[in-house]
């Protein structure tokens, strides 16, 4: 290299001159370089993030599952379920459906299934319960039944459990009578043997999800103000873990697993691993994410397009994934559980359902046998909680998964840009550039600018901008009361219309309520988008290690509105905004009443925080950028 070159760098990394007055001058160059290209690396940001969350089912990314914790050792033990327990399984489904052709009430239906329970040598007990919503009661009644494990003092135990209806439609009716009667053949066979380390605690519950939830506040001795059940007379150790049952058809192909839990709790995945490779090695039956079968059309594609892209196994296998990952987002952002299993999870229980996907064949009580008898030996194994597995995770396909690294940086990026966009609007708010040649003042902090110019300080109206991002939360509180009277329950087309006209013309009066500004004062939509897009940002983040599929959500719908919300000269402009905003923000009221219905329903009868998060939380930030939209700015 020529030494003049040398010299040009040496000079440029080490000048002549006070070393502190030059790292002063370069520290001021990189922030006017980093102020410069502020709104490109926003855009940047918000790019990668939109981008990342479209590349979560990409084919190359996510890893093989694996068993991280040794004990478990799943498939590597025989089993002795055979065809005498699929015989009284076929009794048992035989009587069920005898109770179900002369419609026995939920009494008479407990107590066979408690009285076969007793007959099986368990201590077997009922528990009647009954809910108290908006939209009415629920009753029914529970039946129960535990075996003392034979080689342990009973501080621990594991759950089998089915619920009387299954999961098929999310619980719409159709009834799970062989899952059931799984459930009672079990029974029988498992206090035969002295191998158990754990109770074993046999639950059939009433209904889908409100027989369960009835029954494990009860054992875990929590309180529930809408609801009064029987205390359980009957009692064991501290649950581990549990599997729930779900066998709605006369055979199957496959089986299922689902895993979320109420409010985004997931299981450790170790459970769900284990079961992978005893359904496939023990069992013979292939396992699937949800009810998804691989040989199912995915793409959906016209006739039309080209079979080099119609065949294409890369793509095909993005839309598997994707397919996965979508349900998984839909039930993890509402917080819903996918089973009955869910429910256990808010009590740090580990538990998943399976769920025996309908088909003519070929696997029947046999095979779901063997596969439940070899899991609970695997769970027997257990000698300390679940830990070591991922408790964060996304299920991408049977035998794949993506750590919380690859997927939680698409929320969080998003959330970043928001973040400094909210930054750079409280730069923005607190300095002006006059345009005038007067000399300042000795006590006002000036700047000079290339021109006739200056930068000025000014107020930022702070409080003014609280009180109204507080007015917006408040009115969300009142949404959320509203929605939870009977009256808009009852009412299906005023209701949803009223309160959706309300909300859109209420925030209107802030036009009329608006004081004058004063003239050293920031305009009041510079501030509320800025504490706004602080505010969402912080929201996101802390969501995201919560809830990811909310917080993924969450960003996806503000990322770019609340960024790129701004006023208008034009009031027709504004107003347009504002209303497409609110849209964004209450919109879901009016178009989706069977949404807010489930939602309602499940706040109130098994504690899922959507509802309120919704209406106390995402559409008042929502409704502060269509403020900031709709109040006149300084240019105006």
């Amino acid at each position: 290299m020529p030494p003049a070159i040398l010299i040009k760098i040496r000079k440029y990394l080490r000048p002549d001159g006070d070393k502190n007055a030059i790292r002063i001058r370069r520290r001021r160059k990189l922030i006017g370089a980093l102020w410069a290209s502020l709104p490109s690396v926003i855009v940047v940001l918000l790019a990668v993030g939109y981008l990342w969350m479209l590349s979560i089912p990409f084919p190359a990314l996510g890893q093989r599952t694996y068993i991280d914790e040794n004990a478990l050792q799943p498939g590597q033990v025989n089993t002795h379920w055979n065809w005498d327990d699929v015989h009284r399984a076929d009794r048992y489904l035989e009587a069920l459906e005898q109770l179900r052709d002369r419609n026995a009430s939920s009494v008479e239906v407990a107590d066979y299934l408690a009285t076969e329970f007793r007959r099986a040598g368990l201590s077997a007990d009922t528990q009647e319960y009954s809910f108290f919503t908006t939209n009415g009661s629920k009753t029914g009644v529970n039946a129960y039944a535990t075996f003392s494990s034979p080689r342990a003092s009973g501080t621990e135990a594991m759950v089998i459990s089915a619920s009387w209806l299954s999961r098929t439609g999310e619980g719409d009716g159709t009834l799970n009578l062989r899952g059931v009667s799984t459930v009672l053949s079990l029974a029988w066979f498992l206090r035969g043997y002295s191998l158990w380390a754990k109770d074993l605690i046999f639950v059939v519950s009433d209904g889908y999800l409100e027989g369960m939830q009835a029954w494990v506040t009860e054992y875990h001795g929590v309180s529930q103000p809408n609801l009064q059940a029987e205390p359980l007379r009957l009692s064991s150790g501290v649950i581990w873990t549990a599997l729930n049952i779900d066998y709605p058809g006369h055979s199957f192909s496959h089986l299922g697993v689902f895993f979320e839990g109420l409010n985004g709790r997931l299981p450790n995945q170790d459970l769900i691993n284990s079961f992978q490779r005893i359904s496939l090695y023990t069992g013979g039956v292939p396992m699937l994410v949800y009810d998804h079968r691989d040989d199912v059309e995915i793409l959906g594609l016209p006739s039309w397009t080209p079979e080099s892209i119609r065949d294409n196994s890369e793509l095909k296998e993005y839309a598997r994934r994707a397919k996965n990952v979508v349900r998984h987002v839909a039930y993890q952002a509402r917080g819903q559980a996918s089973g009955v299993h869910g429910l256990l999870h808010q009590f740090r229980i580990d538990a998943i359902t399976l769920f025996a996907v309908p088909a003519t064949g070929p696997h029947g009580f046999h095979a779901i046998g063997r596969i439940v008898e070899s899991t609970l030996r695997t769970m027997n194994n257990l000698l300390e909680r679940l830990h070591a597995s991922f408790f964060f995770f996304l299920l991408v396909g049977p035998t794949t998964f993506l750590k919380i690294g690859s997927f939680l940086p698409s929320a969080v990026l998003i959330s970043v840009a928001m973040m400094f966009c909210g930054l750079q609007g409280w730069v923005k708010a607190g300095w002006v550039w006059m345009l005038d040649e007067a000399q300042a003042t000795k006590d006002e902090k000036v700047h000079k600018r290339v021109g006739n110019g200056r930068w000025s300080r000014r107020q930022r109206p702070v409080l003014k901008a609280v009180m109204v991002m507080a007015a917006t939360h408040g009115l969300g509180v009142v949404v959320f009361y509203l929605l939870t009277r009977s009256w808009y329950l009852h009412n299906s087309t005023v209701a949803p219309l009223l309160v959706s006209s309300l909300l859109a013309v209420l925030p209107l009066t802030s036009l009329l309520l608006l004081p004058k500004q004063p003239a050293q004062e920031a305009p009041l939509p510079v501030m509320l988008k800025s504490l706004n897009l602080c505010l969402t940002s912080t929201v996101i983040s802390i969501l995201s290690v919560l809830n990811f599929s909310l917080a993924a959500v969450i960003a996806f719908l503000t990322g770019v509105p609340l960024c790129y919300a701004s006023s208008s000269a034009r009031s027709e402009l504004r107003i347009a905004k504002y209303m497409a905003y609110t849209t964004l923000a209450f919109g879901w009221v009016a178009l989706q009443r069977y949404e807010v219905l489930k939602a309602v329903a499940n706040w109130e009868l098994l504690g899922v925080w959507f509802a309120p998060f919704m209406c106390i939380v995402y559409a008042p930030l929502v409704l502060q950028a269509a403020l900031v939209c709709l109040l006149p700015s300084e240019s105006a």
